[in-house]
């Protein structure tokens, strides 16, 4: 019954720890979450910069899990190469070290004063910056606390026959004590908690140096399986930054054991503290398996390319065509391929258009599904021709390869835009028709459908005006801004006479109508906006705004 209630008290301890340590990390990323992101994204370029930027990441949230599974999104996401992120992985698992070597000193004194500190900011702020630093402040201070209570629990511990048992029955089975130290940690998300066990039992002389040698290796191995199984999506090519992570993990585990009957000396020459050489041996660990593979991280990257090939579908809308990295380096024709894949979006969007029309006709409730499909298309190649024209030398681009930049930027934006709102308001309106057997009445189906095709046309227009500048053509689109605005205006009108008049039955289907209105004015804006304006404003025919400039303002001036 002893060593139960032991085991309840253990296993009490360890979820505080885990508590203090998630209370810690959310609130470092609640506190400076979007700007660690930015300063993520720009610092990963380099080995080197991409090495310290994870491990400086790591010592701040206090988890190489989090830590890897926000590297792992930026490389699913195109937005890092695989060299610098498995430099940022292997940082990561350096800098999860200095919070065991930090922990491994006695700071239960000042615990109480963190929480009262942190206390003290979590109620006295509303939801702020100052707010999440209290968290964080909670949480380090539970840490320690959970940290000296394990520490004291494992004194009368140490005469535990069924602990003792379990403890060497594992001495001899060093591959066993891996694989059971690696569950540990990755059902706990946390390397740290299980080192810092480690620690204790080796302090109190619970396990043998080898012993804990083998289960620091298993708690390295352990954390690294999180971001594989967290990591979505169908594609292989996902799967090698953090399968790339474990491969490297598994290569130092493999070296340690085969070192492991001379490490225990190893250690000892540098402390003869136990708990200090688990530590140390944790540190020194990552630190030698990034120096070793901080030089082979490009072949490395190579043979991962290889083993998670990236899955292409021919007709994958969202792929790329025509975006070629080899025309880089001449900025006229790579402005090109990226003008002839934004009129790609283009046609996606006119598709699209082209749903929405037919579902307010009838029943097409199963096009929702591919309309979604063919958004998230729309989005993802907005995202490549963002990041391809990013990429390209502005130093050797001159004043029309600006313009043109900016021109194409605008147009995929803004037909990425007009993709969004037919998706989530058009056909969502559809979507809301069925739900509520509403119907609308023939006028309002015949003036929509009117509407939708005077608006498909608009959008063949604005991508002609994308590839042919014609003022004539620009100021013809500019000019249906007002049949939009007059249509909104006359169903608004209608609207509130519906309601004066007591047509309450038709009023929540005018409101309706109305909205669908919106959304339709607001895709035109989209469309003119991306093309007849910066014709417009290209041949100096655009207002600065449009108020009219009064005698009084004139004189003001």
């Amino acid at each position: 019954m002893k060593e139960l209630f032991a085991l309840l008290n253990f296993g009490g301890f360890i979820a505080l720890l885990l508590w203090g340590v998630h209370m810690v990390q959310s609130g470092v990323q609640r506190a400076f979450g979007s700007a660690l992101r930015v300063w993520m994204g720009r610092a990963l370029s380099t080995r080197t910069r991409s090495f310290f930027t994870g491990m400086a990441i790591t010592a701040a949230i206090q988890s190489s899990t989090a830590t890897g599974l926000m590297i792992s999104s930026f490389a699913a996401g195109g937005l890092l190469a695989l060299t610098p992120g498995l430099a940022a992985m292997l940082g990561a698992n350096v800098g999860t070290t200095l919070i065991v070597q930090l922990l491994s000193f006695n700071f239960t004194e000042i615990a109480p004063v963190l929480i009262l500190i942190g206390v003290w900011l979590f109620r006295r702020n509303q939801p702020s910056r100052r707010r999440d630093l209290g968290r964080v402040f909670i949480g380090l201070g539970l840490l320690l606390l959970a940290l000296h209570e394990l520490v004291l629990m494992f004194s009368p511990l140490q005469d535990s026959q069924m602990l003792g048992t379990l403890l060497h029955s594992l001495a001899d089975q060093p591959i066993l004590a891996l694989l059971l130290s690696a569950i540990l940690a990755w059902a706990s998300h946390s390397s740290v908690a299980v080192v810092v066990m480690i620690m204790s039992l080796a302090g109190h002389g619970m396990v043998e140096p080898p012993l804990a040698i083998a289960l620091v290796l298993g708690a390295n191995l352990g954390t690294a399986i999180n971001p594989i199984l967290e990591t979505g999506g169908d594609d292989p090519a996902s799967k090698r930054l953090p399968m790339g992570n474990l491969g490297t993990r598994i290569a130092g585990c493999l070296l340690a054991l085969v070192l492991l009957p001379w490490l225990p000396l190893a250690m000892s020459y540098i402390t003869e503290s136990p708990a200090r050489a688990v530590a140390n041996f944790h540190t020194l660990f990552n630190i030698i398996v990034s120096l070793v593979f901080l030089p082979l991280l490009p072949s490395y990257a190579k043979l991962l390319r290889r083993m998670f090939p990236k899955r292409t579908d021919p007709n994958d809308p969202s792929r790329p065509e025509y975006l070629d990295e080899s025309a880089h380096e001449v900025p006229g024709i790579a402005l090109g391929n990226a003008a002839r894949e934004a009129l790609r979006v283009a046609d996606l969007v006119q598709s699209l258009l082209a749903m929405a029309r037919a579902d307010f006709r009838r029943d097409n409730r199963h096009r929702i599904a591919h309309a979604r499909y063919v958004n998230n298309a729309v989005n993802i190649l907005d995202r490549h021709i963002t990041t391809y024209l990013a990429t390209l030398d502005q130093e050797s681009m001159n004043t029309d390869d600006h313009r043109r930049l900016s021109e194409i930027l605008a147009f995929s934006t803004s037909m990425a835009h007009a993709s969004n709102i037919i998706t989530n308001g058009l056909l969502g309106h559809t979507a809301t028709l069925r739900k509520k057997g509403w119907m609308l009445t023939p006028a309002q189906i015949e003036q929509l459908t009117e509407t939708l095709d005077r608006l498909i046309r608009n959008q063949r227009q604005a991508a002609a005006l994308f590839v042919a500048e014609d003022i004539k053509s620009a100021r013809f689109l500019a000019y249906e801004k007002d049949y939009f605005r007059e249509l909104e205006t006359s169903a608004a009108e209608q609207h509130l006479q519906d309601i004066k008049a007591g047509k309450l039955d038709q009023a929540e289907i005018g409101s309706f109508y109305l909205d669908v209105l919106r959304d339709v004015k607001a895709i035109n804006s989209c469309l003119v906006d991306a093309t007849a304006y910066p014709i417009l404003a290209k041949h100096d025919e655009l207002l600065p705004n449009r108020l009219r400039e009064t005698e009084e303002a004139a004189s003001n001036e």
